[in-house]
């Protein structure tokens, strides 16, 4: 069950990085425990991963064990006329239980269309679209601690979620499975479903580079961090400084380039490697840094790095200077 030295470039959708010390593929609750005991007993850190989208792996790989989660099981439970209850396991894949609940007349889910990711994947971030936040349909999950390798059935609570957040990323429990509450559809509705999806895919393949990226790589501003207000509200947007910069589809260093389509998507053009799309994207840290006085942050998750890679500032400034003497390598 537990492979040695595997390769991770070709499991993550940027395509870079190096090898995990131990990978495991898990296919059940009993097989994701073992593997769990695995690394307590060879005191070996863990790493799950889903779909790899929203991921960036070190070029030295990570010194520990990847669980791979392959719990996909699907089930439906009926409320009443107008709602049911959805089970999937972490690993399922997003957009195939979307395509699942249009088979089985259930609606809800298609609003995250087109967004890469598994169930794990998907509410370890909290999932989010527009206003849509997948927060608002999860009722209950089941999770299982690290140390003890005990299942624990939650509520929506639990996971304490917020943009881009949840206790998930305490890394102390791990999904084994999600529970969301959808709605029962007739035939002409899941008809209209599936056509709003399809249109939902073919503007994000439109708006948004489809492969050897992370998505977007770095998370929102919160309003604290920023100054700039714009009809009356604060501009958080990271994208919106980004695109002042000029940057889009210019700025590049080695096989790493910012994506045409999108100022705050990283490409990897065909042989990058891990260290040049970091080095890229402290370019932009330094770049909007200088020029508004704001330092974004990574929404996307930089794994196997033995230093924290980016830029950072002392966390006593709230509202830094462009050219504030204490910026600091974290």
């Amino acid at each position: 069950m537990i492979q040695a030295n595997v390769s991770l470039k070709d499991k993550t959708w940027f395509q870079t990085g190096g090898l995990a010390r131990f990978y495991t593929r898990p296919t059940n609750q009993l097989e994701f425990k073992q593997a769990l005991a695995f690394a307590a007993q060879n005191q070996l850190d863990i790493f799950v991963l889903g779909a790899g989208a929203n991921v960036l792996v070190s070029d030295d790989g990570f010194d520990g064990l990847v669980i791979h989660s392959k719990l996909n099981s699907v089930s439906f439970e009926k409320i009443n006329d107008q709602e049911v209850l959805v089970t999937a396991g972490s690993g399922t894949v997003f957009a195939d239980l979307i395509n699942i609940c249009f088979d089985n007349h259930v609606l809800g889910l298609e609003e995250f269309s087109g967004i890469p990711g598994t169930v794990g994947g998907s509410v370890f971030i909290n999932l989010h679209f527009f206003k849509f936040l997948l927060s608002q349909f999860l009722v209950s999950a089941t999770v299982i601690d690290r140390e003890k390798q005990e299942t624990l059935v939650v509520d929506q609570n639990w996971f304490n979620f917020g943009y881009n957040q949840s206790t998930l990323q305490d890394r102390k429990y791990y999904l084994l499975d999600a529970t969301f509450k959808l709605k029962s559809a007739s035939d002409l509705e899941i008809a209209y479903a599936r056509g709003r999806s399809h249109e939902i895919i073919r503007y994000r393949a439109w708006r948004y580079p489809a492969k050897n990226t992370c998505g977007s790589f770095f998370r929102n501003f919160h309003e604290n961090e920023v100054t700039l207000q714009i009809a009356g509200k604060p501009m958080i947007f990271v994208a919106y400084y980004l695109d002042k910069l000029g940057i889009k589809g210019e700025l590049q260093i080695g096989s790493a380039i910012i994506s045409h389509q999108h100022a705050n998507m990283l490409v990897n053009l065909d042989n990058a490697t891990s260290q040049q799309i970091i080095n890229l994207a402290r370019e932009m840290q330094t770049r909007c840094l200088e020029k508004f006085g704001i330092l974004p942050q990574p929404e996307c998750l930089l794994i196997g790095f033995k230093d924290y890679p980016l830029l950072t500032l002392p966390a006593q400034i709230n509202i830094p200077n462009p050219a504030h003497p204490e910026l600091v390598e974290g």
